[in-house]
């Protein structure tokens, strides 16, 4: 590549520009090709299970000593076992390092997350069976929860108050945070300013799968949570899969994602720096797609991407994902731009077309839903309110975004007295008998 002064600003010119996959609905092949653009990431890749199970088993078997090994090996980082924790006067001097603008920005996310989070608190509740008894169901905060900010050449400080703070407004007395260090040991102090604001009790210096085995399994260092939250990469979202059971996750966040359905009103310049801005996070497990309506929107789209991509700082990452992940896709109605996007099941979709409400109405599997030209996604990245931890790799079919209500333990309750028990007999006798559960029907008959 060259690179060129112009008005002072570094502009860099590739010297040849790679097309981005493109298919179209008049293409002979077009189901096939859509069935590439939409192939199982890498949620699903076999060698990266392998060798996040080896991580898992290693934490699990050798407890600290794994997991030292394990961040020399991926973080460069050598530390003792007295080191994982971060300390408080780290976390004091990481405050006094924060200036006013990080303190002005925490505090406005902080205080829309906790009034998004509040709404979405769920509550006790009581009512009558038709036995007369007293049934419900309480909702207490788990007492102990992880939460894995990603560190790494994209610090998300973001990402801390996306989770700790729903598990503050929640209730959890011990909010578990591990994050990824440098080589020699420190972690991001606006990280660290931020984890403490949004009310972690612990902090450790521990990134990868390697600090999801320790969540799960606990060690002599980090004793073991209830429940694991928080984004990843490919390794850390695929730890939380092959834990499920183990421990509780919230679900499964791996390499950003982003499918815009736009019709012929959408910007092609806010399009095009939307996907620039979900692939820049520098994974190369990224995807993008546009669906759109429109052809001239998609060379429009496709040309503005070129444009703007030299003046990113991230353009060597964000071109590993051009390469792979990046597909423009021509459909003949909005129609078939919905049935798509479910079929994707996207973590973020932005919907840039006439009635942009109503056409989202059929986006059923999505993360989060961004509305018309003026909805980047980036405001749910930061700011908006809603948790940007989010459903990746289609796991938006089976699972939601992040909400508070997660950091809850729901248990039901039942509650009943001679008279209402004596109307449940009947019933209760002609389970028993149909079971062959003589010691149920009995249990209950005993008390009449």
């Amino acid at each position: 590549m060259t690179v060129h002064a112009a008005n002072f600003d570094l502009v860099v010119v590739f010297p040849y520009l790679v097309p981005m996959k493109t298919v179209r609905h008049t293409d002979k092949d077009f189901s096939a090709k859509i069935r590439e653009a939409t192939a199982d990431s890498s949620l699903f890749d076999a060698e990266i299970e392998q060798r996040t199970k080896a991580i898992l088993h290693g934490v699990q078997v050798r407890g600290d000593d794994a997991v030292l090994e394990f961040t020399e090996k991926f973080d460069g980082a050598r530390l003792a076992a007295e080191q994982l924790a971060v300390t408080q006067a780290e976390l004091f001097n990481a405050s006094l390092a924060a200036d006013e603008s990080l303190r002005a920005a925490v505090a406005e996310a902080e205080a829309n997350i906790a009034g998004f989070a509040k709404k979405s608190l769920r509550k006790g509740w009581q009512s009558k069976n038709s036995h007369g008894a007293s049934v419900g169901e309480k909702f207490d905060p788990f007492q102990r929860v992880g939460v894995y900010i990603p560190g790494g050449t994209a610090p998300l400080v973001s990402t801390a108050l996306m989770t700790i703070t729903l598990a503050k407004v929640a209730g959890c007395k011990e909010i578990v945070v591990t994050t990824p260090c440098g080589k020699d040991g420190s972690v991001n102090p606006a990280i660290l300013f931020a984890a403490r604001a949004a009310g972690a009790t612990e902090i450790y210096r521990v990134g990868g799968a390697q600090a999801i085995a320790a969540l799960a399994y606990g060690t002599k260092t980090i004793r073991r949570v209830q429940k694991i939250f928080g984004p990843g990469n490919a390794y850390v979202s695929m730890a939380k899969r092959l834990l499920v059971g183990r421990v509780a996750i919230d679900l499964l966040a791996g390499p950003s994602d982003l499918l815009v359905v736009a019709d012929d009103t959408a910007n092609p310049q806010y399009v095009a720096s939307d996907m620039l801005a979900q692939a820049e996070h520098g994974s190369g497990h990224e995807r993008v797609w546009l669906v759109t309506t429109s052809a001239k929107i998609l060379k429009a789209v496709e040309k503005e991407v070129f444009k703007q991509l030299p003046r990113l700082s991230r353009r060597a990452l964000i071109q590993r994902v051009l390469d792979r992940n990046v597909w423009l896709i021509l459909v003949p109605s909005l129609i078939d731009g919905v049935e798509l996007a479910n079929q994707v099941a996207p973590e973020h979709c932005e919907v840039i077309t006439r009635d942009a409400r109503k056409v989202s109405d059929g986006i059923i599997t999505a993360g989060a839903i961004f509305l018309g030209n003026w909805s980047p996604t980036v405001l749910g990245d930061y700011i908006a309110g809603p948790s940007h931890v989010l459903p990746t790799d289609g796991a938006g079919a089976s699972f939601a975004g992040l909400t508070v209500d997660q950091f809850q333990r729901r248990t039901s309750v039942v509650e009943y007295n001679r008279v209402s028990l004596k109307k449940a007999l009947k019933g209760v006798r002609k389970f028993a008998e149909l079971e062959g559960l003589d010691a149920h029907g009995r249990s209950a008959e005993m008390r009449k």
